[in-house]
């Protein structure tokens, strides 16, 4: 079994605090074979919602990448990636914080931010009164990741489809799922699809899998294929949570390979 993490957050990312050289040292304890890095980037200076300055400062991911390189030597793959998340606030700003960007091997699209009409925030501070108010924040929300979708931006994947469940179920005490909202999932996906893009299965740091059955299931009858794992990891101990487990869902769902990527390629290997 090859147990690649592909969605992993250093002290680069806001929210993150660990080195990468010791996230990819745990990896390495872990056994698995490769990890790809795949920090914050946004149109949007965190807690303010200024657009940061270009050209875009580069040089701390190349560095710390670079140190981990030195510091792991063989003992595992590593791959450079970055989390592009809601570029669809300001796709021009966006566009222009990539011309200098360093050649990635993979880029996982998200979105995290609600619309402006439905309140501007990030999921993770959403605290709806009730179902019906945080129902409305998953309809916005699946707006923003259509958007994403049709727009032919340099991204691998689409990230953690059904990423508001995180939040409104384990935070927040609600039980509820996608459910009802087929249409609007089966459209995303279509069009990614369409694109030449994968969606990736977030193992939510051994949580409900980021989508589920249900949608992992949608995607491959439509005959996507492309696919990654990710633990979304912020500290060292969550690396590669679930990584093994969720490739049997993926069997189960239909799939019979997934993906990492090298220089935004491709690289298939067989579950």
């Amino acid at each position: 079994m090859y147990l690649a993490d592909y969605h992993t957050h250093s002290r680069i990312s806001p929210d993150g605090s660990c080195a990468m050289a010791d996230m990819a040292a745990a990896a390495a304890e872990k056994g698995l074979q490769e990890i790809c890095f795949t920090d914050h980037v946004e149109p949007f200076v965190w807690g303010d919602g200024s657009r940061p300055p270009l050209p875009h400062n580069w040089e701390p991911l190349k560095e710390e990448f670079a140190r981990a390189q030195a510091a792991m030597g063989e003992r595992i793959k590593l791959r450079l990636g970055i989390e592009l998340g809601d570029a669809v606030m300001d796709l021009a700003h966006t566009e222009k914080m990539l011309e200098n960007a360093p050649e990635f091997d993979f880029v996982i699209g998200s979105i995290h931010m609600l619309s402006e009409k439905a309140g501007g925030k990030d999921l993770y501070f959403f605290d709806p009164k009730d179902e019906a108010e945080a129902h409305m924040g998953i309809r916005d929300y699946l707006e923003r990741v259509l958007a994403l979708a049709r727009w032919d931006g340099p991204y691998s994947v689409l990230g953690h489809l059904t990423l508001p469940l995180r939040y409104l179920n384990e935070l927040r005490g609600f039980h509820l799922t996608f459910d009802g909202y087929e249409a609007e999932v089966e459209e995303i996906l279509r069009t990614l699809i369409a694109k030449g893009k994968g969606i990736e299965i977030n193992t939510n740091r051994g949580n409900d899998p980021l989508p589920g059955e249900k949608w992992l299931k949608m995607y491959r009858a439509l005959g996507g294929e492309i696919i990654t794992l990710g633990s979304d990891a912020h500290r060292a101990d969550h690396v590669g949570w679930a990584i093994g487990e969720r490739q049997e869902l993926l069997r189960q769902c239909g799939f019979r390979r997934f993906c990492t990527f090298e220089r935004m390629d491709p690289i298939w290997h067989n579950l």
